[in-house]
Parts: C-alpha cells; sequence; structure tokens
C-alpha cells in the first residue's frame, strides 16, 4: 500500500509567519488538534506528539498576506484513519466551528478550514493506495459532496483528544503565478512527478502518492514573487528516505530550494 510518509520524499513540517503567536498557536492546538512540543518567546513548535508538524514564527511587523499573493494555498494535515476524520468533524461541530468546504477526492476525504490569520488548512483521511483510481496520464481527483454523516458515524467510536502519532502532514498546495513554470522547477529542480493536471492546477508526487505538493492559480494568476516580510508560508521542509529506492532528489542534508515565486523548501533526511 502506497502511503504519504513511506516514499522516496514527502512532507515534513511547515513554517508559518504570523502576527499574532498566541492566537494562530491556540487555534491550531485547540481546533485542529496538534500537540506543543517547543516553545520561546518568537516561535512554536506543534507536531502529532512524536514529530514536529507546524512552527509559527512571530512577526507583529509583516504585513498581512493578501488572497490573490503566491504562497500558501493549504496545509493538509493527514489522520490516518476515516473514524479519526470522523471524531474530528464531532470535535469540530462541538466547537461551533464553520467550515470552508468539503470533498471527497475519490482518493480520500477532505475538509477545509483557514486559520485566525488566513492561512489554509486540509484535514484529510486517504482511501487505501488499492482504491485510487489511475487512468492514463494520472491518477483521477474530482470534487464529490462528502459523506459527512458516514464520517460523523464513524466517529462515534473514539473520542477526540488531538491528533494521534500516526497523523502528519500529507501534502502541501501552493499558490502560483503560472502554471508552466511552476512544472519545470517542481519537476526538473525537485524531481517529482505529475500525478494529477486538474483545470487551474497540477498535483505532484514522489513514489506513487496521489500528491505531496500541488500548484494552482486559482486566486493568484499573474502573481509575483512575494516580497517581505509577509506574513503566511515561511518554509516547507521535504523529507528524504534515504531508505527507500529512487530517491530523485540529490541534494545535501539541509540544502534550500526556492520556487519562482519565492517559495523556499529545505532538504532534510529522514
Amino acid at each position: 500500500m502506497v502511503t504519504a510518509s513511506g516514499t522516496p520524499l514527502s512532507i515534513g513540517r511547515v513554517s508559518l509567519r504570523v502576527n499574532d503567536l498566541a492566537s494562530v498557536a491556540d487555534f491550531y492546538q485547540r481546533v485542529v488538534g496538534l500537540h506543543l512540543h517547543e516553545a520561546d518567546g518568537e516561535q512554536i513548535t506543534l507536531g502529532n506528539g512524536h514529530a514536529p508538524l507546524l512552527t509559527l514564527i512571530r512577526d507583529a511587523s509583516a504585513r498581512r498576506a493578501s488572497s490573490r499573493e503566491a504562497g500558501l494555498f493549504h496545509t493538509a494535515f493527514l489522520l490516518p484513519k476515516r473514524e479519526d476524520l470522523g471524531g474530528w468533524l464531532r470535535h469540530a461541530t462541538d466547537l461551533g466551528l464553520k467550515l470552508d468546504g468539503a470533498a471527497d477526492h475519490l482518493v480520500s476525504e477532505a475538509v477545509y478550514l483557514h486559520d485566525p490569520e488566513g492561512n489554509g488548512i486540509e484535514v484529510y483521511r486517504d482511501r487505501p493506495s488499492e482504491q485510487w483510481p489511475w487512468q492514463a496520464g494520472g491518477v483521477a481527483m474530482r470534487n464529490e459532496p462528502l459523506d459527512f454523516d458516514g464520517i460523523l458515524a464513524e466517529g462515534e467510536r473514539s473520542v477526540w483528544a488531538g491528533v494521534t502519532g500516526d497523523a502528519l502532514v500529507g501534502h502541501v498546495h501552493l499558490q502560483v503565478g503560472a502554471l508552466e513554470p511552476a512544472e519545470r522547477f517542481y519537476r526538473e529542480t525537485l524531481g517529482l512527478d505529475v500525478t494529477c493536471r486538474f483545470p487551474g492546477a497540477v498535483f505532484y508526487s514522489s513514489g506513487g502518492y496521489h500528491h505531496h505538493l500541488a500548484t494552482n492559480i486559482w486566486n493568484s494568476r499573474g502573481a509575483g514573487v512575494r516580497s517581505g516580510p509577509v506574513t503566511g508560508l515561511a518554509e516547507v521542509e521535504i523529507l528524504r528516505n534515504a531508505q527507500r529506492q529512487g530517491v530523485p532528489l540529490a541534494a545535501e542534508d539541509g540544502a534550500q530550494f526556492t520556487d519562482p515565486w519565492g517559495t523556499v523548501l529545505s532538504v532534510r533526511n529522514a
């Protein structure tokens, strides 16, 4: 079975620059269910209890990012089982949380929201990879209605106490100014495979996962390089799993790459 982390390259932690560190950190703990790992006066790292998944960096003077700029579309937190997603949905309902959207993507079931500073979030679970509908040219992903009732029913079997140690950042979806230069960068520089082309978006993967990264121009067509300091995405960590066959990225541990719109991607050996 193909999983998000059992591939040559996968996503490690995401770093966000924020104005109000306390408020945003509280949201990711109280609402998303991440656990505190480290904190000082300038940054807070949250995770699944074992590994860090998100670092929040305080910058009170940074201008607030526009939704039309290149940068983060969403950070996608992958829960291990459908009942975990059901438990989270029950938790969100108890909080009276307003979701931005939800969909059955055929490969996964997902819900969408945003943090207090507008950073997009996806909370999702994968279907078993044997059920993913591969076809000529890649994997089929669509936006079908989500089975809320079925997911909530499965959530009755668990008591929500935050994300488990198996939760991780399954993928990161980015806003870019144009798809062609984005594809050149993510295919040629990072060595990722294109798994799906969707109107206004391209999805990329390592090792047969449905996608570890995606780029879209739905809000950001024509956007230029981000000028800082600005809130939002500071860095995406790429984990290189040396024990996996076919690691496509030839770079030293700690190497950094910057895409055409200023998004920084750092490489770390898993």
